[in-house]
């Protein structure tokens, strides 16, 4: 199946919390969209390995997404080493999507930088003929994205652009709700964390409004492109 938009993230949740809104968005719009979270999550202080494929289950079906797979790294400790770069290169040929979106390149979470880097360097070497892989036996052909853009995460880092979600705010914060074990519960018994604080996805929320505000809408989600953005028509911008 080849996708129009292809997210990555470290951890499930990673991609709803940052890019969510224009995932259900694009789905909308009728674009084949899909996610692939590198690790398990496994490290999370709260919920287990069972409740994060649950909730990414759920969160999917939120956002409209045509495919969602995790590759298993080792979360909290994967690296940019060949085993992981052709894991992620496999993906990119298998899927060979137009836009990918991948983590933040610098963040309070030391593996979001550390998967940006992965990404980065997979996505470059995904498009070099030498570089043989196959699936099933089957080899594939090189693809390379036209784009690749950052999504923003726990640091306020300024974006590149800002993609409209007014239309789907509520089906993002729903996608990353879908967490229940990650995030606020008056009634849960598990340690408290950063994300899981009462006032957290109030957060999230926000910064969309704030940056909904910066093109003159209600809600928006930021991105950093990975490199300089070209455009035929400057009319078509808001």
């Amino acid at each position: 199946m080849k996708l129009d938009i292809l997210a990555f993230g470290a951890h499930p949740d990673d991609v709803e919390l940052g890019a969510g809104g224009i995932l259900r968005k694009h789905a909308e719009l009728g674009y084949k969209t899909g996610i692939i979270d590198l690790t398990e999550g496994e490290m999370g202080t709260r919920g287990s390995i069972a409740n994060r494929y649950e909730e990414a289950h759920q969160a999917g079906e939120i956002l409209g997404i045509s495919v969602r797979e995790n590759l298993k790294m080792q979360d909290g400790f994967f690296d940019t080493n060949i085993e992981n770069q052709l894991a992620v290169i496999k993906m990119l040929r298998k899927y060979q999507p137009d836009t990918v979106l991948i983590n933040a390149p610098d963040d309070r979470h030391p593996d979001h930088p550390r998967a940006a880097k992965l990404l980065k360097e997979s996505i470059f070497k995904a498009g070099l003929r030498k570089i043989e892989t196959k699936i099933d036996g089957v080899s594939q052909e090189p693809w390379r994205p036209k784009s690749v853009y950052h999504y923003i995460q726990f640091y306020p880092l300024t974006p590149t652009l800002v993609v409209d979600i007014s239309s789907v705010i509520e089906a993002k914060m729903n996608s990353v709700r879908a967490y229940k074990t990650q995030f606020y519960d008056p009634n849960s018994t598990e340690p408290e964390t950063v994300i899981a604080g009462k006032y957290f996805l109030d957060m999230v929320e926000h910064r969309c409004v704030e940056w909904g505000q910066q093109i003159g809408v209600t809600y928006g989600e930021g991105l950093i492109a990975a490199r300089i953005i070209g455009v035929t028509d400057l009319t078509k911008l808001l």
